[in-house]
Order: C-alpha cells, then sequence, then structure tokens
C-alpha cells in the first residue's frame, strides 16, 4: 500500500533520550574553547570521543590527534585528554614536560575513579567490571597501584577468581557497559564474595540507563533497530544488544546514512532508531532525511526520560565566547561545513 504520492508507508520510532550526552558535550566544548583561546593546533590525546564525524570536524578546526604525549612537540600548545580518562601516569608526564594540559575527562568517569581510590586507601583490592582494552578501562585501572586492582569481563572471570582475602572486596564498574550485563557479574560477585563493598553510589552513567530504557521500550515489535554511532564505541554496541535482547527482530549499528540500506527496508516496516551517547545529532538526521525520501514516514516518539545535566568546562576556558556555529557543532545538530574554520 502506498500512500497519494506514491510512497510506501514505514513506522520509525524514535528514541528519546538519544545521541549527545553532557560529558561528551562537553568534552568537544573543551577542544573548540581551546581552540579559540590558544589558535592551531591544539593536541588530543586519543580520539575526544568515539565519533568520526566528531572528530574529522575537530581536526578540520585545527585539533591535532595523537596516540601519546611522545607524539606531542615542546611549542607550547595546549593537549586535551579524552572523555575517556587516562592513567595518572599521563598527567604526571605532562607536568614533567611543563605542558599545558585541559583535563576533558568526564566527570561521571572521574567519580569511578575516586571510587577505586577509595576501595585502596580503605584496603580493599578493586574489582573493575568492564571490557579490556577500552580507553576508560585503562584510565580507571591507571589511577591505581600495580596489583591493586582486577579486571572482571564475564560471569567466568568470577568463578575463576581466588583472592587472598576475599572480606577485603571492592567493586566499580566502566560507566558504558549495559546495566543487563553488569548485573549478572555484580549478581555472581556478591553470590561468591558477600563481604565485598559496592561502589558509594551507581557506576552507570545516567546516559547509557536512559539511552538504553529507551531502546527497552521501543524494540518489541520492531523489524530493524537502527543504532547510530562508532564500531568502538561501547555504549553504541551494547544499544544493538539491548534492542535486540528487548524484543527486535535485529539490531544494526550504523556510523551514518551510507551504512543504512533504504532500498532493503520493506515497505510497512517498523523501524527502531536511537543514538549512541558520542553520536550528533545531524548523522540521526540524515537518515530520517534518506528514509522520508523512499517512505512515507510516520514517527512515533519513545520518551523514557529528560536529560537537563550540564558539566560545566574548566573555568580557565569559561570566558571564552562561542559563534553560533560554534555551539551547533558541539551540539552536534549542524552539518560539519556549517562549523569548519577556514
Amino acid at each position: 500500500m502506498s500512500d497519494e504520492n506514491g510512497k510506501p508507508p514505514l513506522t520509525i520510532r524514535l528514541c528519546e533520550p538519544r545521541g549527545f550526552c553532557a560529558g561528551v558535550d562537553r568534552a568537544i566544548q573543551i577542544v573548540v574553547l581551546a581552540l579559540k583561546r590558544y589558535g592551531a593546533p591544539v593536541y588530543v590525546r586519543h580520539e575526544i570521543v568515539h565519533n568520526k564525524y566528531v572528530v574529522d570536524g575537530l581536526r578540520d578546526m585545527g585539533a591535532v590527534f595523537v596516540r601519546d604525549l611522545d607524539n606531542i612537540p615542546d611549542d607550547g600548545q595546549p593537549v586535551v585528554f579524552s572523555a575517556h580518562g587516562v592513567p595518572k601516569s599521563v598527567p604526571a608526564e605532562a607536568e614533567r614536560r611543563e605542558m599545558l594540559y585541559l583535563d576533558a575527562t568526564c566527570p561521571l568517569v572521574s567519580k569511578v575513579h575516586k571510587q577505586a581510590v577509595r576501595h585502596v586507601r580503605l584496603g580493599r583490592r578493586v574489582l573493575l567490571i568492564g571490557h579490556r582494552g577500552h580507553p576508560e578501562v585503562v584510565g580507571t585501572m591507571g589511577q591505581l597501584p600495580e596489583g591493586s586492582v582486577v579486571l572482571i569481563e564475564t560471569e567466568e572471570d568470577v568463578a575463576a577468581y581466588d583472592p587472598a582475602d576475599p572480606a577485603a572486596l571492592g567493586f566499580v564498574t566502566q560507566t558504558t557497559l549495559s546495566v543487563d550485563d553488569t548485573k549478572g557479574i555484580i549478581d555472581a560477585l556478591q553470590r561468591k564474595f558477600p563481604l565485598m563493598e559496592a561502589p558509594s553510589s551507581e557506576s552507570i552513567c545516567y546516559a547509557t540507563t536512559n539511552r538504553q530504557d529507551a531502546v527497552k521500550a521501543s524494540a518489541v515489535g520492531t523489524d530493524l533497530f537502527l543504532i547510530v554511532g562508532a564500531p568502538n564505541s561501547s555504549n553504541s554496541r551494547r544499544l544493538v544488544e539491548v534492542a535486540e535482547r528487548a524484543g527486535s527482530r535485529r539490531g544494526l549499528l550504523v556510523q551514518g546514512v551510507a551504512d543504512v540500506r533504504v532500498g532493503e527496508i520493506a515497505p510497512g516496516s517498523v523501524l527502531g532508531m536511537s543514538a549512541g551517547a558520542s553520536a550528533p545529532e545531524v548523522l540521526t538526521d540524515e537518515i530520517l532525511a534518506a528514509l522520508r525520501a523512499r517512505f512515507e514516514v510516520r514517527i512515533e516518539l519513545v520518551q523514557t526520560a529528560i536529560e537537563n545535566e550540564n558539566f560545566p568546562v574548566m573555568r580557565s576556558l569559561r570566558d571564552v565566547p562561542l559563534t553560533a556555529a560554534d555551539m551547533a557543532f558541539v551540539n552536534g545538530d549542524r552539518p560539519l561545513a556549517a562549523t569548519r574554520v577556514i
């Protein structure tokens, strides 16, 4: 069946909240403000957030992304640490070299760091629930003395772990893990180590929880669930898993409209859509435009939370003015070409 314009119908359940969270917004804003204040280049250690669109846009503005501080010359220009956090050795090395550095670590990740350090200060061995090699996990483990932290990735890891003192344990979690995944591991840990201390407050961040809740509320009966995000974005990959577990026939991670095979979407389908916390809204808008070009789209907004969190940047950058185009890029709601500095 087609509408009067000859387009077949398509229902899209659009999740809210989706896309940028306050931590990502703050990190991007720090790089943009640093470029305004200090001029190019501004060095960024690793990707500021896991999104190619954002990284390419900042590179066009004058950001230079490096693997390590060793790749930065002593030219007096600032270096920004990514939103995922860094080991303590990184700012220590920057201070040794008398580098100007700006720490864009998400405040919620910093909270996990403080919780882990508190466990150690109280004589506990830290069990970190997370994925090996993820920048956030590397950064959290790097806050602690060698030998004081053990990475737990699965329930099998829990079964295999045999600590010297089961009564002196505390756990923290990677902020972007699935709520469902961490629940199983935490339950297994608490059964095996009933005296283990939990963090002082919930470690999984509000943005992860809110985006997963919206996907869960949308997924049942969807033929395809599109998650806009990068392949190396942990929270985006988890959203695909959440969609399929919650009842979608298929979840698919896409970086942008080029990854969406619009011609293979059956008329009359029910499509779910959300975006990971580091995916700008413009990427979702482009996909919606492509779908509207082929289908008569009916949008069902599925809103499960309202986010009004705001994480301010450091004081040294708060007086730097931003143009409307700058703010649009920071908020992820304007085409990249409109924000490039020539």
